[in-house]
């Protein structure tokens, strides 16, 4: 089985021709993978797609997972750059927020849901080595939220009982199950209007807790407390005040 320990660099190519082959390749490959999946895809049919030889897509790919992995980190890459360029000019911790849902939901199912569940799905395989590939990209792609909810914290915009990594899944976790809802339903989804549901929902948990009502849950606990003294004290004593 082919492995790929590293995200995969193209050979050089040796012309303005080449580059573009290579280019073309990787477009066709995407739209092969989003329709097909991983295991269905061939190399046969890319090649096909293009009118080249598949020996002509294994001089510049050393096979399937290769490509594969390339295909994911462009993906990745095009959206990391877009999301590193846009976010500095947001400003606000909540606002910011909102600029990744939203733009990670756009992302997503820009190309339709065949991209989307390429990715969600065949770009987390952790069969071979391409698992710690994909966790590098992972990493990369998140490295904005995490940032956000870092800064969130130390400004006091954000709880901070709560360890980055359990936030960062907070907001993922339910952007994705929105995610497969479209692809398992064939549903289209309202970016502009999820986006906004789903921020108003996250921001709600992601904010600290007010003062006023731990200084109430503590009176409350106080309160049992007392009264779970004052009855171990009467069972002690056999009768009542």
């Amino acid at each position: 089985m082919e492995k790929a320990a590293t995200v995969p660099m193209r050979r050089p190519p040796a012309s303005a021709k080449s580059e573009q082959r290579i280019r073309d390749i990787l477009r066709i490959a995407r739209q092969v993978f989003s329709e097909a999946g991983f295991q269905a895809a061939t190399a046969t049919e890319i090649a096909q797609r293009l009118g080249v030889s598949e020996a002509t897509v294994f001089t510049y790919f050393g096979g399937k997972r290769e490509l594969c992995v390339r295909v994911i980190s462009d993906w990745y890459d095009e959206i990391i750059a877009k999301v590193e360029d846009d976010l500095p000019r947001v400003h606000g911790a909540r606002a910011q927020l909102h600029y990744l849902v939203h733009a990670h939901l756009r992302h997503l199912l820009a190309e339709g849901s065949g991209l989307c569940a390429f990715i969600l799905s065949e770009g987390r395989a952790r069969n071979d080595d391409f698992g710690e590939v994909y966790a590098a990209l992972q990493r990369r792609y998140t490295a904005p939220l995490m940032r956000i909810l870092a800064q969130g914290q130390a400004d006091g915009d954000i709880r901070r009982d709560m360890p980055l990594r359990l936030l960062r899944s907070a907001v993922y976790g339910p952007m994705e199950h929105v995610l497969w809802d479209a692809i398992l339903r064939g549903a289209r989804v309202d970016v502009g209007a999820t986006a906004d549901q789903l921020v108003g929902f996250l921001w709600q948990a992601l904010q600290p807790p007010a003062q006023d009502a731990l200084a109430l849950a503590q009176f409350r606990g106080d309160v049992r407390d007392a009264l779970h003294r004052l009855q171990s004290s009467e069972n002690r004593d056999g009768g009542t005040y």
